[in-house]
């Protein structure tokens, strides 16, 4: 007969919180498994009535969503908090912002919808800054990629080298620029698997325009949520889309 752990079972759910939070500065860098670590110890620092894992080695039921890559600035993470007891969620999101690092910032906090998290989030918008690439260059790069059908990429994954296409992950691509010497590309991508990360996009350009920086681009996550038909991304937070749209930002803002 199995084992059973002792003592009475964990108290059982009774709401669901989710929280989009920001990565910036210097945590950037962090992985998704320092991200993880560090806020399961801010939410033991905030008090937050936790729902656990029943078991021998119960942990804190949290889901993570689609996590920017190592590196990857963002402003549009979510995660979904299961509680064992009902709280406000402004006041959760202002306690677990208090008790986060700086870079690690909470920018909303609302109830859990019906609707899985994951089923209201299938493209991200990136804005990749290039430092010392003329907008003419990544233009012409952008151009050359918009008219392509198919631009595969490889990838090192665990289990080897992977090639998949990026052209059918891009929705719109626009190229701007800080200055002479330095071009933005502003970008809509579409949730596939593998995801198409910056980059994957930049490795792209490369492929169809010998486009090279010469020094790290910084991209930045600016939204991600559901697609909608004019191209913009809906924040999977705020249900009209008016707010999501001040949010999360147009293409051509």
């Amino acid at each position: 007969m199995p084992r059973r752990p002792e003592g009475p079972p964990p108290p059982p759910v009774v709401a669901r919180v989710r929280v989009r939070f920001a990565k910036r500065g210097r945590l950037r860098f962090l992985s998704h498994r320092d991200v993880a670590r560090t806020f399961e110890r801010a939410l033991r620092r905030a008090d937050v009535p936790m729902a656990y894992s029943a078991g021998f080695s119960p942990h804190p039921r949290i889901s993570w969503l689609g996590a920017a890559p190592t590196g990857a600035a963002s402003e549009a993470e979510y995660v979904e908090l299961a509680l064992a007891e009902h709280r406000q969620p402004r006041a959760l999101g202002e306690a677990l912002d208090a008790a986060l690092p700086a870079g690690l910032d909470v920018v909303a906090c609302a109830l859990a919808t019906a609707t899985p998290l994951a089923e209201l989030v299938d493209a991200s918008r990136w804005r990749v800054r290039l430092p010392g690439v003329a907008p003419a260059a990544l233009a012409a790069a952008v151009d050359a990629l918009l008219a392509r059908d198919l631009v595969e990429v490889e990838r090192v994954i665990k289990d080897g080298h992977r090639r998949f296409d990026v052209r059918q992950a891009v929705v719109l691509m626009v190229c701007r620029a800080e200055n002479d010497t330095c071009a933005i590309l502003d970008t809509v991508v579409r949730h596939t698997t593998p995801a198409v990360r910056p980059d994957d996009m930049l490795t792209a350009l490369c492929v169809v325009a010998g486009l090279r920086p010469p020094v790290p681009p910084e991209p930045l996550r600016l939204g991600q949520g559901r697609l909608l038909a004019d191209g913009t991304v809906a924040d999977p937070l705020m249900p009209d889309r008016d707010d999501a749209e001040r949010l999360v930002g147009r293409i051509d803002a």
